[in-house]
């Protein structure tokens, strides 16, 4: 078999469309985000050598921003301490990347406050809470789960999907707990 390499700055993804590229070990992962804009349209996904690239839709963007302009709300109206990372790359060194649509700091917010760039969970507590909309990734859930994000909110077809990571009896999630009277479903009728 023989193979092909194209500059990854030369691929265009139009709006709704998606890459996947197999056989992407760490190192070469590291060097796609280095050649990576800083500001673009792309997000990008990195579970077990297995690279996703996705362009989302316009419409991909009101579900999370709503969904993060009620989370703020209902922060601030608690009194809570919190920090917006917004679409940030998390990654576990030689596992898993992720760039959310938006996510929040809530129980860390103190811990990550002057981070800037690329946040290395393994020595960063990863988001409390990591909001998705239009999900068709196949690696996504599997690469939140090995970054240790706690709780995962996915907005698909008019209903919100709500993931939680790591928690136990004696570790409960942390965001669910700040908003346990308000009753999501009714609050996303887009």
């Amino acid at each position: 078999m023989s193979s092909v390499a194209i500059p990854i700055d030369s691929i265009t993804l139009g709006p709704g469309s998606s890459m996947t590229v197999n056989q992407i070990d760490w190192p070469k992962f590291q060097q796609i985000l280095t050649s990576l804009p800083e500001h673009r349209q792309t997000r990008i996904a990195y579970y077990q050598n297995t690279l996703e690239l996705m362009s989302p839709l316009s419409r991909h963007e009101r579900p999370h921003r709503i969904a993060g302009y009620i989370v703020t709300a209902l922060l601030d109206a608690q009194g809570q301490d919190w920090e917006d990372f917004g679409s940030t790359t998390f990654q576990y060194p030689g596992l898993a990347g992720i760039e959310p649509d938006t996510c929040f700091y809530i129980a860390n917010a103190q811990a990550v406050r002057d981070c800037q760039g690329r946040i290395d969970v393994s020595l960063y507590p990863p988001p409390d809470l990591a909001i998705e909309a239009d999900v068709t990734s196949k690696t996504l859930l599997s690469a939140y789960e090995s970054i240790r994000t706690p709780e995962l909110w996915i907005y698909q077809d008019h209903s919100l999907e709500i993931f939680f990571f790591m928690a136990t009896a004696t570790n409960p999630p942390q965001a669910v707990l700040f908003f346990l009277t308000f009753q999501f479903q009714t609050l996303f009728p887009i």
